[in-house]
This record gives C-alpha cells, structure tokens and sequence, in this order.
C-alpha cells in the first residue's frame, strides 16, 4: 500500500517566456495554489493573477502535481485570463448569487403563502358548507382546492422543514445542470494518471469536482462505451454534468463517493480482465449503475425514512425506499433528450439495459446484503459466464464490493471517509432522538468510536464478500483483500488503545475516588 520512491522525485517543466525556455522544477506533493505562484513568478506576472497554460498546439493543460511533463521543443506559455474572461465568470458569479437569493426570498415567504392559501381553502370551504352548492359546483370547488394545495406544495419546495421528507411533487423538480458544456473545460490527463485511475490505490480526495468530472468521461471513452453505445460525447458531458449537480452535498453520500465508487468499478474491471469475460453492454451497465447508484441521497438513510414514515417510505410501501429513488431520478435524467446516453440504443435493448441498472442499483440496499452474497456463494465455484443469472448475481456483487470499498484503499485515503460517514450518522441520530424514533446504536455519537464502527463491518461484511470474489477472481488477493485484512488489524490495535486508556481513566478516578474518603 505504499507508494514507490520515484513519487518523491521532482517534476521539471519547460515554459516559453517571452521567446525564451524558462525551466521551472516543483515537488509532486506541491498544492495547485502553489505552482500556481511558481508558474505566475517565473512567467513575469504578478501572484494572485488568474492564469490558465497551454501546450503549443492550443490545449488547455491542468495545473496541478499531475499535470503532463513537457520538453524544451515541446514549451507550455502561461497566460493571464483576459479581462473579458475575468467578466464572464465574474456574470456567471452574480447570476448564482441572484438565484441564491431568490431561493432564499421565496422561503421566507412560504408562511405569508401558507396563511394565504389556509384562508382562502377556509373560505372556499365556508362556501361549501352554508351555500349547499349542487354537485357540479361542489367538484368545482374541489378542483380548485387541489389546485391551491398544489400551488403551496410547489412554492414552498417541498423540502423547507425537512431535507429528507421527499414530497410527490419532487417529480417535476428540475434535473438538467445548470451550467452547459463551454463552462466545463477539457483537461488534459496525464499518463499517469490514467494509470492510477486504474488501481485500487487511487487517491480521490486530490480532485475537484470538474476534474473527477472529466476523469469519468475518460473511463466510458476507454472502455469504449461512448463507440458501443453510439454516445453523443456533447450528451455524455451533460449527462455527466446533471448527474453531478443531483447528488446533494451531504458528508459522506455525496458526489465524490459517486466517483469514489465508479472509480472502484472501474478499476476492478481492468485487474479482473472483465473486459474478456463480460460484453460491452455489461460495461456500460456496470460503470453507468455506479455513478447513478446514490442520486440524490438525502443523507438519512432507509430505517429513518421507514421510522419516519417520510414521502419516499409511503411512496415505495418500505421497500427500499432510497434505492427506488435513486433508480427513479437517474431514469429522469436519462428522459432528457440533451442528457440520454442511451438514445441511439434500440428500444428493445434499451429496455433490457434499464432494467438491470435498476436491479444493481437495487442491490446496494444492505438489507439485501446477506441473500445477494448467499445466491453468488452458491453460483462461484462452479461460475458459468455464459449463464444470464450468474453474471447478473456476479453484478449485483462487484457493485456491492465497489460501494462499500473505502477500506480497500489505502489507510490516508479510507480513513477520512469513516470520519464524513460518522458525521452523516450522528445527524441522523441526533435527528432521530429529536424526533422519538428509534436509534441504531452504531450510529449513536454516544456509543460509537471509529475502531468499533470499523471492525465489526471488516470482519463480518467486507473480508467474507471480497474472499468470496477472490474465488473467482483470484488476482484481487494483494490488491483488495490483504489491504482489508491490514485495515481490520490496524483498528483492532487502536481499539486495543482504546480500551487501556479507559481502563486506566477508570483506575486513576477510583484511586481519587478512594483519597477523598
């Protein structure tokens, strides 16, 4: 889980000044920020000017630890974004501090509206009640009562007391990105990096949201989706784009799991060789489920919205109520014409790729865990690729494995996501002892620790399903098990820690304790 020592080595590049080949040389571990200050320096700018570089032939080259090394023949030219540039972004700026605000009047007016609407239902009723309308009037009438319960039910949003209490008029919300292909630009990925988007031990925190952006269109582009699937590379962006601004930004269920996931997908198509076991349409069912696999995850999970009895719960009869709703907002995104992947796909074969997204996207309930393991337990040694239902099962677990894969990675990449879990867990339960409901004691601020929040799930969860992947899959030994393994020991020793430090709190109180008698 190391990393090898020509990691620490510096990284030159080569810049055109003003007609000369300035050498400029950084450390792999410097910030953005940065090597921003260094290009700015050594180009005879003043620091703090907003840059953008360029190779000789016009492209626009990421500025980061991973950007692509160059040659004194083959020079990069740092250049000032332009006043007019500056002006763009200073316009797109005040048109989201605009909106912001609009959202934030209309929510202070939902109770002028509440009261307006209430008296005006009270008025229609009082209407009812002592003029004895006929019939007709009287449907009338509740026509227009629905009318104005629709009306308070779309301008307050639906969500101002509770962002997880989902209501039936989400249907219409909006899906398409706000922002259109121009504004999300093209980087350039460096070899390297295409490499290490291809191993388990890819770093996902050092990576902003148009660059993760960019990196998954990559993997459909090199797994040759967008040419199996005749994609629009124009569609793939905007489907790209509304996907991401679906994913609301909660600690942990955010988008940056949603890459973290598809990332892992990825990668174990490639150490797997699924490419020679598995069609093209299994590869786009594969990756598409994964970045689709928790849309708009409200942060509270099934058992708060069941307790609940949230919207999403009554709507889905308790049946995986959140993974319905994921499969229903990527399928809404996909009804786009701008933003449907699949639309030169034919019909009949379109209707067979939705639904094995949705029974994968299914399978990431993990109250389902126990029988999806059990039916692929049954099926592995004696694995058909050739049989519909085992590739299917064999789906339903590799994006099971890539869900619930941070501890795969490496010990300074998985454990930053236990903390933004717990803190996604600790809402809920606050949220859920405010509420009287009930409240799982792994997710109880006052009960839970990291060591014991993690090795339970190593031990009984993650090692059994990724030991019975290795059956098949031999070849994830070092790469995904023995990093578990290393990580399920690693806790167990800070839970050892743990435990004398509270035994020893305990001695040190009873021995005061016994001074003061």
């Amino acid at each position: 889980m190391g990393s090898s020592s020509s990691s620490y080595a510096p990284k030159t590049i080569y810049l055109d000044v003003d007609g000369k080949v300035q050498k400029v040389v950084f450390s792999r571990h410097c910030s953005p920020c940065d090597i921003k200050e260094l290009l700015c320096s050594s180009s005879n700018i003043p620091r703090n000017t907003a840059i953008m570089m360029l190779n000789p032939e016009g492209a626009l080259v990421s500025i980061d630890p991973t950007m692509p090394t160059n040659s004194p023949n083959f020079l990069y030219k740092v250049v000032p974004l332009s006043t007019a540039q500056l002006g763009e972004k200073e316009d797109m700026f005040q048109n989201v501090l605009s909106q912001v605000a609009d959202q934030f009047s209309r929510a202070f007016r939902i109770n002028e509206l509440k009261t307006e609407v209430t008296n005006r239902i009270a008025m229609l009723e009082k209407r009812v009640e002592l003029e004895g309308l006929k019939v007709v009037e009287i449907e009338k009438c509740k026509n227009e009562l629905k009318k104005l319960r629709d009306e308070m039910t779309s301008r307050g949003g639906g969500r101002v007391n509770c962002p997880c209490k989902y209501n039936f008029s989400d249907d219409g919300k909006k899906v398409t990105p706000r922002r259109d292909v121009p504004s999300y630009p093209k980087y350039t990925l460096s070899q390297e990096t295409i490499e290490a988007l291809k191993k388990p031990t890819f770093d996902v925190w050092h990576w902003e949201h148009n660059e993760m952006l960019s990196c998954l269109e990559y993997m459909y582009h090199d797994l040759g989706l967008v040419k199996e699937f005749n994609m629009n590379p124009i569609t793939l962006k905007r489907w790209l784009l509304a996907v991401q601004e679906n994913y609301r930004n909660n600690p942990f269920h955010n988008f940056r799991h949603c890459f973290c996931v598809s990332q892992m997908m990825y990668g174990m198509i490639h150490l797997c060789n699924l490419q020679e076991k598995l069609t093209l349409t299994d590869m786009g069912i594969l990756m598409t489920a994964a970045v689709c696999h928790d849309l708009d995850h409200p942060g509270y999970n099934n058992t708060y919205q069941i307790n609940a009895r949230t919207e999403l719960a009554v709507r889905y009869n308790d049946i995986s109520p959140l993974e319905n709703h994921h499969c229903a907002v990527a399928f809404q995104i996909l009804s786009l014409p701008e933003c449907n992947i699949f639309a030169n796909v034919d019909p009949e074969a379109f209707k067979q790729i939705r639904k094995a997204i949705i029974a994968l996207i299914l399978a990431t309930d993990m109250a389902r865990h126990g029988e999806i393991l059990e039916s692929f337990k049954q099926k592995v040694d004696n694995f058909d690729f050739t049989s519909e239902e085992h590739v299917t099962c064999l789906k339903m677990v590799l994006i099971k494995c890539c869900d619930i894969s941070n501890e795969v990675r490496p010990t300074e990449v998985a454990e930053p996501w236990v903390d933004c879990l717990l803190e996604e867990y600790f809402m809920q339960s606050d949220r859920e002892k405010s509420e009287g409901l009930p409240v799982a004691p792994f997710m109880d601020r006052d009960k839970v620790t990291k060591p014991t929040a993690q090795i339970g799930f190593i031990k009984f969860v993650l090692i059994p399903m990724f030991e019975t992947v290795m059956k098949l899959f031999p070849q994830i030994e070092e790469l995904m098990v023995q990093p578990l393994r290393d990580s399920r020991d690693h806790y167990e020793e800070l839970k050892q820690i743990d435990d004398a430090m509270t035994e020893k709190k305990k001695t040190e109180n009873m021995s005061l304790g016994g001074r003061k008698k």
